[in-house]
């Protein structure tokens, strides 16, 4: 049985899709993933770290253009993708 915060997942990593199809901003986005505090504290904080790691670098990068920015947005989403993933399995195994 999967943890409860486990379904807070999903508006997370709706966000993260849809900041992928062009339908949302990054701050939007920062701000779904940082209002999921039950998903963050259900985890181990290194989870909470590499996040907000992350979403860090996301909104730094927005101020950018592409070709100047540091952080590739396609990278740092792609990452996302797979801390939801990694997160998924570790509340399902709790």
């Amino acid at each position: 049985m999967s943890h409860p915060a486990a379904l807070q997942l999903a508006p997370m990593r709706a966000a993260l899709d849809q900041l992928c199809a062009g339908h949302t901003s990054i701050a939007s986005l920062c701000s779904t993933w940082r209002a999921s505090e039950e998903v963050m504290n259900a985890l181990p904080p290194r989870y909470r770290q590499v996040a907000e790691d992350l979403l860090g670098r996301l909104e730094a990068g927005s101020l950018f253009t592409e070709e100047s920015c540091s952080f590739s947005q396609k990278d740092l989403t792609d990452s996302l993708s797979t801390w939801l993933d990694k997160a998924q399995q570790t509340l399902a195994a709790g």
